[in-house]
C-alpha cells in the first residue's frame, strides 16, 4: 500500500530566496518560511505568538525555469507543500541543533510582499528561543538531503 507524507505550510518568507548549485547539475532554491501560532495567555490575558521557522528548498535541474525565485521575496505570504524532515547538526560550540526543513513540491504565492511596509512585523520579537537569525546564516542543503 502506498503512503503519503506531505505537509502544507502557509506563512511569510523571512528572507529573499537564494540559489545554491550542487554537483551533477542540481540547483537548490532555499528560503525560510515563518509559521505563527497565536493564543491568548490565560494568566495575563494578552495575545501571544510563537513563531516556528521552516527552511524550504525547491529542487531544480540546472538550466530549468528559475522564474519562481523572482516571487520568493521577504514578506511574501506563500503556501508550500512538500515532504518535511529534520536535520541535526553540531555547532562550533559543540551543541547540537535540529531544524525543520521542507522539500517543496508545490508553491503558491498568496500575497506578494509589500516593499513599502516593514515586513518584519510577523516575527515574534519576545521569543528568545527563536534562533532564526543564526540558523538562516548557517542554512545549507546537501545532495544527501533529497
Amino acid at each position: 500500500m502506498a503512503t503519503v507524507f506531505e505537509t502544507r505550510l502557509i506563512g511569510n518568507i523571512g528572507k529573499d530566496a537564494h540559489i545554491k548549485t550542487m554537483d551533477r547539475g542540481i540547483v537548490a532554491i532555499n528560503f525560510p518560511v515563518a509559521h505563527n501560532k497565536n493564543w491568548k495567555d490565560k494568566k495575563s490575558g494578552q495575545m501571544r505568538t510563537k513563531t516556528t521557522w521552516v527552511n524550504c528548498t525547491i529542487w531544480k535541474r540546472e538550466g530549468s525555469n528559475m522564474r519562481i525565485i523572482d516571487f520568493l521575496t521577504r514578506g511574501t505570504l506563500v503556501e508550500v507543500l512538500g515532504t518535511p524532515f529534520a536535520k541535526t547538526a553540531q555547532l562550533e560550540d559543540g551543541t547540537m541543533r535540529t531544524e525543520i526543513r521542507l522539500n517543496v513540491s508545490k508553491t503558491n504565492i498568496l500575497r506578494p510582499a509589500n516593499r513599502d511596509e516593514d515586513a518584519s512585523g510577523y516575527v515574534d520579537q519576545d521569543d528568545e528561543d527563536d534562533q532564526y537569525g543564526a540558523s538562516l546564516d548557517d542554512f545549507t542543503m546537501d545532495e544527501d538531503d533529497f
